[in-house]
């Protein structure tokens, strides 16, 4: 059975109005909803759909060209989701740019789980990170990349931390967003009491700490916390945690956030006989 695909010939038409100046609504704000850009995305959007957790798609747009290399990927989703194609030439005037890609998705947000919810959740042996005041997408698209390829239960972010969902987040991301649990609120502080409340070695990950990464002693449940991009963690957030470093030859004072959380959680899980 053939996919059916409704062929979008004028940019203002009403039904693919979600897709239109996508750049712009990614910075105001999207009231539910969210774009997945490309095929890895649309494919992992259509895992969870049918998964039915709380990310679902809405409508699909893709390119005429590029109908053909997705339509397995389209096969999967069902009728209700409607699919729209279109000539290059239509699909720049809609997004505001050219979209070389030329697969886009709507996806809608249904009900997460508090950051509570969520911790009561996590497993008896777990390993989550946590981003406090992380401001720039492609870090945070990184982060949850890092996070999944090193099999992480969830990924926490506080209230100040960027949106996951945001487009490109989501596309660095490779669609681990729409994969692992997370959730975004709450204040950083009372993220890290709930977590020790709940049995977990609380590791903050700074320059200037006095224990290396790999003299961290395995814990049945651990917590990497990552700081925002340049200052890093608060303070009293490193003086209330034991900070740990990542060794590195002298000239740089850091690495970039997604780097060391990649770095840290390699390490964490290995400790953890998660990774051979």
């Amino acid at each position: 059975m053939v996919r059916a695909v409704t062929e979008i010939t004028d940019a203002d038409d009403e039904r693919i109005a979600p897709f239109s100046a996508i750049r712009e609504k990614d910075l105001v704000g999207r009231r539910g909803l969210f774009i997945a850009e490309g095929t890895v995305v649309l494919r992992v959007l259509a895992e969870a759909h049918r998964a039915g957790g709380p990310f679902s798609a809405d409508r699909i747009l893709v390119l005429e060209n590029r109908l053909a290399g997705v339509a397995d990927i389209l096969e999967t989703f069902p009728d209700d989701v409607p699919v729209f194609t279109c000539r290059s030439e239509v699909m720049n005037r809609i997004a505001g740019f050219d979209m070389h890609r030329g697969v886009l998705a709507l996806g809608r947000i249904g009900r997460q789980p508090t950051t509570a919810e969520l911790i009561a959740r996590l497993p008896d042996d777990a390993l989550v990170a946590v981003a406090i005041g992380l401001s720039n997408h492609d870090n945070a698209g990184g982060i949850f990349r890092n996070a999944t390829a090193f099999g992480a239960d969830a990924v926490l972010l506080d209230s100040t931390s960027c949106d996951p969902l945001y487009r490109k987040a989501l596309r660095v991301s490779v669609g681990s967003v729409l994969k692992m649990p997370w959730s975004r609120q709450g204040e950083a502080r009372d993220i890290l009491a709930e977590l020790a409340g709940a049995g977990f070695q609380v590791v903050t990950l700074s320059p200037s700490g006095e224990v290396p990464l790999h003299a961290v002693e395995r814990a049945r449940r651990t917590a990497l916390v990552l700081g925002t991009e340049g200052e890093g963690l608060p303070a009293d957030i490193l003086k209330s945690f034991r900070p740990v470093r990542i060794p590195q030859s002298p000239g740089l004072d850091s690495l970039n956030v997604s780097t060391a959380a990649g770095i840290a959680l390699y390490q964490l899980a290995l400790l953890k006989g998660r990774i051979a």
